[in-house]
């Protein structure tokens, strides 16, 4: 049996491994969350991990408000980046293979093919700068880690792209989505079961790997496969990233080539399942 210490467990990936961890039977999990764990503290990260043998940290704890971090760069920045480093440097202490979350955020959107996990990271925002900040800790301190990249997560509940189309479908005739940002739709529950598995097996790929659902979309195509999906009639219309006026930068084109180690299987089947599968509301 391998133990696991989940931090960041009562987020959106957090929450998706404690549904799905019946499904590995070889994995203990141990969850905590902002209350029962300060990542940024090196005294409280290193009792936690003394208290059993743990094969894995899973950090999945993180800032994710992309546009408030424009404006609570210290708060990002502590999250993103500090807590990284003292998970890093705990994990390297304890001997516990870490294994750290990102995102596409960490480029620039300028290529017009899939980023590699050896292209260069140029983020344009604070979000993805702490994020950055955070891998370059894990790879500095930790003496076993993965850092996992991924794009454009949702799950079947909880606040993100998928829930906040249906819930705005309930009082809105018609929709304006951004038609400029291309990026592959990742499902919370495809992610956690490719780290579980590896986790479980032994043969999770060491050092920076990407992780998404496989073709891309924008996010107008997105949307519209949402409500195709659900059988929902609403007029989606297209708009640029100049007139949506976000505070936080967006890559233009985020599409990550995936880590060979990993499986996956294409968005819009993802999207499918998480819709049909338990045909929750929003």
């Amino acid at each position: 049996m391998k133990h696991v210490l989940v931090t960041g467990a009562l987020g959106q990936l957090g929450s998706t491994f404690q549904r799905l961890a019946h499904r590995f039977p070889g994995l203990e999990f141990v969850w905590m969350d902002r209350n029962s764990l300060d990542i940024t503290d090196p005294e409280a990260v290193s009792q936690a991990l003394a208290q059993r043998r743990y094969s894995y940290l899973l950090n999945c704890a993180a800032y994710t408000a992309v546009d408030q971090a424009e404006s609570e760069p210290e708060a990002a920045d502590r999250i993103n980046h500090l807590g990284a480093c003292v998970l890093a440097q705990g994990c390297a202490d304890a001997g516990v293979h870490l294994v750290h979350i990102s995102t596409d955020y960490v480029f620039d959107g300028t290529s017009s093919i899939a980023y590699t996990p050896e292209d260069a990271p140029n983020p344009q925002g604070v979000y993805g700068a702490t994020k950055w900040k955070g891998e370059q800790c894990v790879s500095r301190y930790a003496q076993r880690y993965t850092t996992v990249r991924t794009s454009w997560l949702y799950d079947r509940t909880g606040k993100n792209f998928v829930q906040t189309m249906l819930r705005l479908s309930q009082t809105q005739k018609e929709l304006r989505v951004v038609n400029d940002q291309i990026g592959s739709p990742t499902f919370t529950e495809d992610l956690a079961w490719a780290i579980g598995a590896h986790m479980e097996q032994g043969t999770l790929p060491k050092g920076i790997t990407h992780f998404s659902n496989t073709g891309s979309c924008s996010w107008f195509e997105f949307a519209q496969a949402i409500f195709e999906e659900r059988g929902i009639d609403i007029h989606v219309a297209p708009v640029s990233s100049a007139a949506y006026q976000a505070a936080a930068p967006r890559p233009a084109y985020s599409l990550l080539a995936l880590t060979p180690q990993y499986s996956s299987r294409p968005w819009r089947a993802a999207l499918k399942d998480a819709l049909t599968t338990h045909n929750q509301t929003p």
